[in-house]
C-alpha cells in the first residue's frame, strides 16, 4: 500500500506533471522522499520557496499545463506567497503543496505554526487542508482541476504526519485535469455589437493577452472595419508582429499612437484585456469582450459587454456588419504612430555606440538582434519592463513573460529557471535589473546546480530606476533608490557561472554573442545609464510639474527598435 505522499506523486505524474519546484524541509520529507523514489519525477531544488513558485508559474504560463511547487511548514509556506500571487494574477495553472505541522499540534501555537489554509486564500481559487488519508486521492484531483479549469492557483495543505500515512483508497487514475471549454458569445449581444459597429465611423481595437490564438481573426476584423490596433503589454507578443494596423501600446510603458487612437475613436473595442489603468481608457463608447464575466466593466464604463472567446465573437459578428470603406481615421493613426517612433530614434541611436555609461535602450536593441528567433525572455519588474516592451520584437515564436500583473521585483531569474526547465532546448534570456537580481541572488546557484543554460542579461545601473521615475513624476527628489552595485560578474564566476562585465557599448554585441553560444548558465553584467528613464504616452500637467520640481533627467517618450520598420512599412500604401 503506498503512502499518501506516494499516492500524491503518482496522481500528479499521471496528470502530466514531471517537475516539482521547491525547498526540502522536515514536514515535507514524506513528499520529497516519494519524489526521490519515483523514476520519472524531478525535484528542482531552489534556494528560496518564492523562486520555486515563480519557476512553476513560468512553466505553467508558457506550457499552459499544470505546474507544481512545494514548501515546508511555517516560513517555507510564507516564502511561497509572492510567487503564488504572481501565478494567480497571471492565470497560470499552479498547484502548491503546502506542508503543515503535525495535525495533532494544529491550533497550539506549535513551532513554525501558521494557518496556510487561511494564508493562501487570496491568491488561489482553491485552498483546503487534507485532514486524513481518506480524502486522497480525490483532494488532489479537485486541486488540479481547480488550477487548470479556473486558470490560477490551487493550494493543498498537507500535514507531514498525514502524508506519511498509508493511503486509504487505491490510486485510481481519473481523466483530467480538463482545460476550460471555448466560450461562445450570446447571439443577441453579437447582434447589438454589429449595430454599434455599423453606426460607428471611427473604430479602435485594444488587444490584451486574451487574443492569443486569435491573431489572424483580429487582423481580418481590423481590415474589415478599418480600425487601428493597439495593445497592452500582455497582448504585445500575440498581436503586434507583422500587423499592418499596429499603433503601439498604451499604459505606463506605452509608445506610439495607441493612446490617441483610443481617445479619438467613437467606438473602442477591448479584446481579451484586463488592462489595469483606467486613467488611460476613454471611459466612453466602449465595448469589452472577455471570457471572464467578472472582468467586464471593472476598468471602463461600457456600452456593451460580451462574455465570449475573442476569436469566436469576432467571427460571429463579421458576417453581420457592413464593411467600412473610409480609411481616413486608420491612415491618420498609422501616420501618427510612425511619426511618434521616428521622433525618438536619435535619442537612442545618436552616438549610442560611443556613450558611457551605456544606454540601456541600446543594449535592448542589440539583445533583440542577437537573440534567437524562438527565444523566451523573462523580464524583471521596473525599467526592464520598459526596454522589453519597446525593443524586444515579437514574431509569433518568441515569448516574453514577466510579473506584468502582480508587479513584484526579482521575478526574471526564477521565471527563467522554470522556462528553461520546461524547454531545455530553447534559448532563455533573463532581462534582470540589479535590484531584482540582488533580491533572489541565490537562484544563480539553482541555475548552476541544475546546469540550466539560461542567460542572465543584467541591466546594471545601480538604481531602482522605476521607483526613481515615480518619485520624479510625483515631484519628489529621488531618495533611497541609488546604491553601489557589487561586481555581479565576479559573484557569478564564484558560483561557477560563465560571466562577462561590459562597460563600453562596443563590447555589448560580442559579449552577448559569446554568452548565448556558451553551453551552460551565463551572466552578462552591462553597466547602464541610471538616467535613462521613460514617460508614458500621455502625462498630466501635474506630472510635468513634478519633473520640474524634482530635477532634470534624460527622458524618452516613445518606442523604437525594429518596430519603426513595421510602422514605416505600414505607411507604404497610404496616400501622402
Amino acid at each position: 500500500m503506498p503512502t499518501v505522499a506516494e499516492q500524491l506523486i503518482d496522481t500528479l505524474y499521471a496528470a502530466g506533471v514531471r517537475h516539482i519546484y521547491g525547498l526540502v524541509g522536515d514536514s515535507l520529507n514524506p513528499v520529497t522522499d516519494a519524489i526521490r523514489d519515483h523514476d520519472d519525477m524531478e525535484w528542482v531544488h531552489c534556494h528560496n520557496e518564492e523562486a520555486a513558485a515563480f519557476a512553476a508559474a513560468a512553466e505553467a504560463q508558457l506550457t499552459g499545463r499544470l505546474a507544481v511547487c512545494a514548501a515546508s511548514c511555517g516560513p517555507g509556506n510564507t516564502h511561497l506567497i509572492q510567487g503564488l500571487f504572481d501565478a494567480h494574477r497571471t492565470g497560470a495553472p499552479v498547484l502548491a503543496i503546502a506542508s503543515h505541522i503535525p495535525s495533532a499540534q494544529i491550533g497550539t501555537t506549535y513551532f513554525q505554526e501558521t494557518h496556510p489554509e487561511r494564508l493562501f486564500v487570496e491568491c488561489s481559487h482553491w485552498c483546503e487542508m487534507v485532514n486524513g488519508p481518506e480524502q486522497m486521492p480525490r483532494a488532489v484531483r479537485i486541486a488540479m482541476q481547480a488550477a487548470v479549469g479556473q486558470r490560477g492557483v490551487a493550494v493543498m495543505v498537507l500535514p507531514g504526519d498525514v502524508s506519511s500515512q498509508d493511503a486509504a483508497h487505491p490510486t485510481a487514475i481519473s481523466d483530467g485535469p480538463v482545460p476550460p471549454a471555448t466560450v461562445l458569445p450570446d447571439p443577441e449581444r453579437v447582434d447589438r455589437l454589429a449595430a454599434l459597429i455599423d453606426d460607428a465611423e471611427k473604430i479602435a481595437l485594444f488587444a490584451g493577452a486574451g487574443v492569443a490564438g486569435s491573431r489572424d481573426t483580429v487582423v481580418s476584423f481590423a481590415e474589415l472595419v478599418k480600425a487601428p490596433v493597439g495593445h497592452s503589454l500582455g497582448g504585445k507578443e500575440w498581436i503586434q508582429y507583422d500587423n499592418p494596423f499596429d499603433v503601439g501600446m498604451s499604459g505606463l510603458l506605452g509608445y506610439g499612437a495607441c493612446h490617441e487612437a483610443l481617445h479619438e475613436a467613437d467606438l473602442v473595442i477591448l479584446l481579451g484585456t484586463d488592462f489595469p489603468y483606467d486613467d488611460f481608457l476613454p471611459q466612453r463608447n466602449t465595448v469589452q469582450i472577455d471570457i471572464a464575466p467578472e472582468r467586464l466593466g471593472r476598468r471602463s464604463v461600457l456600452e456593451l459587454g460580451i462574455v465570449g472567446d475573442v476569436g469566436e465573437t469576432l467571427r460571429a459578428v463579421m458576417g453581420k456588419i457592413t464593411p467600412k470603406t473610409d480609411e481616413s481615421f486608420l491612415d491618420d493613426m498609422l501616420r501618427r504612430h510612425e511619426k511618434a517612433l521616428t521622433r525618438v530614434v536619435d535619442a537612442y541611436t545618436k552616438k549610442a555606440e560611443k556613450l558611457v555609461p551605456i544606454h540601456p535602450e541600446y543594449v535592448a536593441a542589440i539583445l533583440d538582434d542577437v537573440a534567437a528567433e524562438d527565444a523566451i525572455f523573462t523580464v524583471d519588474t521596473g525599467m526592464c519592463n520598459v526596454w522589453a516592451a519597446r525593443y524586444i520584437t515579437p514574431n509569433g515564436r518568441r515569448r516574453v513573460i514577466g510579473s506584468f500583473r502582480h508587479g513584484t521585483m526579482a521575478n526574471a531569474l526564477p521565471h527563467a529557471i522554470g522556462a528553461q526547465t520546461a524547454y531545455p532546448g530553447r534559448q532563455v534570456v533573463s532581462m534582470s535589473g540589479d535590484g531584482g537580481l540582488s533580491m533572489l541572488l541565490g537562484e544563480l546557484l539553482t541555475a548552476r546546480e541544475h546546469d540550466l543554460p539560461l542567460n542572465v542579461v543584467l541591466f546594471n545601473n545601480g538604481s531602482l530606476g522605476m521607483v526613481r521615475l515615480e518619485m520624479l513624476v510625483a515631484g519628489y527628489p529621488y531618495f533611497g533608490t541609488d546604491h553601489p552595485s557589487p561586481d555581479f560578474a565576479t559573484i557569478a564566476k564564484g558560483a561557477g557561472i560563465a560571466s562577462w562585465t561590459v562597460e563600453k557599448p562596443g563590447e555589448v554585441r560580442g559579449a552577448l554573442t559569446e554568452a548565448f553560444a556558451h553551453d551552460g548558465p551565463t551572466l552578462v553584467d552591462v553597466r547602464t545609464d541610471p538616467n535613462a528613464l521613460s514617460l508614458p504616452p500621455s502625462i498630466t500637467g501635474g506630472q510635468v510639474k513634478g519633473f520640474a520640481l524634482a530635477a532634470t533627467r534624460t527622458v524618452l517618450d516613445g518606442g523604437v527598435g525594429r518596430m519603426i520598420d513595421l510602422a514605416r512599412s505600414n505607411l507604404r500604401n497610404i496616400p501622402r
